[in-house]
């Protein structure tokens, strides 16, 4: 078994646009080479717009460090639909054109998830900010996130009295701010065609609020209670078709219920320091799906 890692320019090895993080891509890749060869098959990183790839040199593909796609979104769909023509795209490219829209976050609170509270903009300016602060009449800060986006970009947190705004023309959605965030920190739950493979907790660097390593943000080891682990698995459940891999994050809300932050089913890094058996866990799952014919 031959399967294709999709990442993107400014994540492959000696790329001159290669961005700080990176390195993750990098544990990434040899976390699931090493499981991989070791089942006998293969696995090869390679930039989702090379014209130059043949698709079907390759079993599969698993959508990986795609950290561009949010500024390339209608071309990123494109291409993976294109490569779904060839061969199966892990997760597909219906389940992409899903997840990229934060929005899927509206749609699962309607099926029952318990999501962060949020408000929806199709962009932000004073109005809209002193609109978001009256409905969230509790919240001293709110977060402001764009509706396309990763890794925190775009984002800002405001306070009341924040004064002079950034510019925020995108669509957006803001919530209020979770202090769990700097004590307790989010909480990432990894599943691989639905079972937990394992869990991290994430940490925000001292004086900020985003868990990502480009502001500091790191993981540590975390054992998950089951109580916690259960509420992880019932929002996972949400999703049909099952997804080959889910990175479930939540964080605790004033009243020490778990809630669902972001669910990603795209280009997640899935803190394979944390997870030992999860290329082992990914491979068995792609195979089996294979074997059943099936790309879902």
């Amino acid at each position: 078994m031959r399967i294709a890692y999709l990442a993107c320019c400014d994540t492959m090895p000696g790329s001159p646009t290669r961005r700080a993080d990176a390195f993750e891509h990098d544990e990434m890749m040899a976390h699931l080479t090493a499981a991989f060869e070791a089942e006998g098959s293969e696995i090869v990183d390679v930039s989702w717009d090379d014209p130059d790839v043949e698709w079907g040199d390759f079993d599969a593909a698993i959508i990986g460090t795609t950290w561009d796609y949010p500024v390339r979104l209608e071309e990123f769909y494109a291409k993976l639909e294109e490569i779904e023509s060839i061969i199966p795209v892990y997760n597909d490219v219906a389940t992409v054109r899903w997840n990229a829209r934060k929005t899927y976050l509206a749609d699962l609170e309607s099926r029952g998830a318990p999501v962060i509270p949020s408000l929806w903009f199709n962009s932000v300016g004073s109005a809209e900010v002193v609109e978001a602060f009256a409905h969230f009449a509790d919240a001293h800060q709110l977060v402001f996130k764009q509706q396309v986006g990763s890794n925190a970009e775009g984002q800002y947190m405001l306070a009341r009295d924040a004064g002079a705004l950034p510019v925020m023309p995108d669509p957006m959605f803001v919530q209020p701010f979770r202090p769990a965030i700097a004590s307790e920190g989010e909480l990432g739950f990894i599943f691989v065609d639905g079972k937990l493979s394992h869990a991290t907790q994430k940490q925000v660097q001292s004086g900020d609020y985003r868990v990502q390593s480009n502001y500091g943000g790191y993981d540590i080891a975390f054992t998950p209670a089951a109580e916690d682990i259960a509420a992880a698995k019932r929002i996972a459940s949400f999703v049909e078709p099952t997804p080959l891999y889910a990175r479930i994050d939540l964080v605790r809300n004033p009243e020490g219920q778990l809630e669902l932050m972001e669910m990603e089913l795209i280009e997640p890094f899935l803190y394979v320091d944390k997870g030992p058996n999860l290329g082992t866990m990914l491979h068995r799952a792609i195979k089996k799906r294979l074997t059943d014919g099936s790309s879902i």
